[in-house]
Parts: structure tokens; C-alpha cells; sequence
């Protein structure tokens, strides 16, 4: 469990940074060169590469070495932590909201009820009349 979670925190680490994740969006096309991804950012090959590293770290992307040229590519085994918890927050959540809109169509029900006694209640006051207890 810990080397999940530790998974966990590197993936959620390395997608918290908007550069990444247009990293991980232009990976989602097809594998690139580093000098590919470095074009749409005004940033330095070395900064990049550091960005690369989080999101090898994250298991996220995987590169290799050709010759100069180093490739990246998406490693789709990567997003299953992150899948794997999302998954288990979104039954969580999913549960709740059904317990809330029970309880909100349980006391709308409630109030209901109540709105009818009393105006029945006011209709037997101005009549004159005792209304039957239920």
C-alpha cells in the first residue's frame, strides 16, 4: 500500500503543473523529440528536461535515447493509480449525494406534510370546527 501511495503522490505531483499536463496533451498524439515539446514553451531544453524527469518519476512518460535524439512517449500503465483512485473517490461520492438527495426528499416530504396539517388545522380554527386527530 505504501508504494501505491507513493505512486499516487508522484503522479498527482507531476500533473499539478500546467506545463506537464501540456506535455502529457501533446504525448496523447503521438511520441515526440524533447526539441518537439520544448517548441510551444519559451523555456530551455534543461528546464524541460526537468519537467520530463516528474513525469518520468510520476510513471506518467517514458523516454529513450536514439543516437542525439531523445523520444518521449505517454506511458498509459502510468494514469492507473490515478484511475484507480478516482474510481474509489467518485463511489464515495457518488454514495453521499444519493444519502443527501434521499434526506432532501425525505424532509421536502416531511415539510410537505406539515404545510398540509397546518393549513388544515387553520381551515378547522376559522370554521369553528375541531379537526379529527389521525
Amino acid at each position: 500500500m505504501d508504494n501505491y501511495q507513493q505512486q499516487l503522490d508522484h503522479a498527482f505531483s507531476a500533473l499539478a503543473d500546467p506545463t506537464r499536463r501540456a506535455i502529457m496533451a501533446r504525448l496523447a498524439q503521438g511520441e515526440a523529440s524533447v526539441g518537439q515539446l520544448a517548441q510551444p514553451f519559451a523555456m530551455a531544453l534543461p528546464s524541460l528536461m526537468k519537467h520530463i524527469r516528474v513525469l518520468e518519476t510520476g510513471g506518467l512518460v517514458e523516454t529513450e535515447k536514439r543516437g542525439r535524439v531523445r523520444t518521449c512517449r505517454l506511458k498509459p500503465a502510468g494514469m492507473q493509480s490515478v484511475e484507480t483512485w478516482l474510481a474509489a473517490q467518485r463511489a464515495i461520492w457518488d454514495a453521499r449525494l444519493d444519502r443527501l438527495e434521499a434526506y432532501a426528499m425525505a424532509l421536502e416530504q416531511t415539510t410537505a406534510k406539515k404545510a398540509v396539517r397546518r393549513a388544515t388545522s387553520r381551515r378547522s380554527v376559522s370554521t369553528g370546527k375541531r379537526r379529527a386527530k389521525p
